[in-house]
């Protein structure tokens, strides 16, 4: 199972401080609005600063994105992946999947420790 390109998704209480703090190490921002979240990338690495869009951390995967945030040609759907879970037994905490049959969507799984993960399509 291929679940596309990796991030984590931080909740932080200031989106200034916060991007000022990952710049000093060296993270370059990409995308974002800039006002309530930003992406930023250092080499392969990935973190979205998320200010007051959730409770906690998140790991991220874009199905159909690289590490680049380049779309990729041929990748596992996001439907795909969810009725493999689903089959597994796997519980969801939300989903937009059953939404719509190709495009965008989104679900999200919690590992045993209470860690959301979210699986995030964008096309």
């Amino acid at each position: 199972m291929k679940l596309g390109a990796f991030s984590i998704s931080l909740a932080v209480k200031d989106l200034t401080a916060s991007l000022e703090f990952y710049t000093k190490l060296g993270f370059e921002p990409f995308g974002g609005d800039g006002q309530n979240y930003s992406m930023l990338r250092n080499g392969e690495t990935v973190i979205g600063l998320f200010q007051g869009m959730f409770d906690q951390n998140i790991l991220t995967f874009n199905p159909g994105w690289n590490q680049q945030a380049g779309e990729l040609d041929s990748f596992y759907d996001i439907r795909e992946l969810y009725a493999q879970l689903e089959k597994d037994g796997m519980p969801f905490a939300q989903t937009t999947v059953a939404d719509s049959e190709s495009g965008p969507a989104s679900f999200v799984i919690t590992d045993p420790d209470g860690n959301p993960i979210l699986v995030d399509q964008h096309r």
